[in-house]
């Protein structure tokens, strides 16, 4: 009888956790879980912007080495004042509420300066997550005189300063408002899915053509000298 007695004793300090105990143990795993799950959604969300950015620079790169190639087209868009400095600023950004944008070409609707950049080799529309619509802006500087009256230049091929801005394709989506130009910013660290109304980058460069010196002045010389000979 010692024995048994003995032998139950020792089981009776084995018992596993009580009820109370598991409830208190999930109860701490909670707080720990909501305390650092902003962290978590931070940080996830800030690596798909920046992710979303890094695509749209590629996007960008692309397009600005398929215009300079002649692959793709130079936009339809001349701003011919050759009595200001350029600047993407100053131009308006794209219209919403329709997208009609086959993949990696232009658009014809809102307007035929946009070109699709299609990354699931869909097309362009107002509920696409993943393309990108490129807003090209050419700007011919400088003047040619004709029958010795200033005429602006708007010949593609004697080059142009070339400014694009880069926006989702589902920022073109009334519901949001307006799309968005600088000083407006696309931020990378978001705790959210960002502001699809607001350019992803805008960049500025310089598309060269022309053979002779005389393009390339006409093009460029100063606007205050508009009738000035380049030879």
């Amino acid at each position: 009888m010692f024995d048994n007695k003995q032998q139950q004793a020792t089981l009776s300090t084995e018992s596993g956790f009580t009820i109370v105990e598991s409830l208190v143990a999930l109860l701490v795993v909670a707080i720990l879980l909501a305390a650092i799950a902003p962290v978590l959604v931070m940080s996830v969300a800030t690596r798909v912007q920046a992710k979303r950015i890094e695509s749209a620079t590629d996007a960008a790169k692309s397009y600005i080495d398929g215009v300079r190639t002649g692959i793709i087209t130079a936009p339809d868009s001349p701003i011919t004042n050759s009595t200001s400095d350029f600047a993407i600023s100053s131009y308006d950004p794209p219209s919403v509420g329709s997208l009609t944008c086959t993949a990696n070409s232009y658009c014809s609707a809102p307007a035929t300066n946009l070109y699709c950049v299609s990354v699931d080799g869909n097309n362009c529309t107002t509920d696409n997550t993943k393309n990108f619509v490129i807003q090209a802006i050419r700007y011919n500087k400088g003047t040619v005189s004709t029958g010795g009256t200033p005429t602006n230049i708007t010949d593609s091929t004697k080059g142009y300063q070339l400014g694009i801005r880069v926006y989702r394709s589902d920022g073109f989506a009334s519901a949001g408002g307006n799309l968005k130009k600088a000083p407006n910013k696309q931020t990378t660290f978001t705790g959210g899915l960002g502001d699809r109304k607001t350019p992803l980058i805008e960049i500025t460069t310089e598309i060269t053509r022309g053979t002779t010196f005389s393009d390339l002045c006409n093009r460029l010389k100063n606007a205050s000298n508009a009738n000035s000979t380049c030879s």
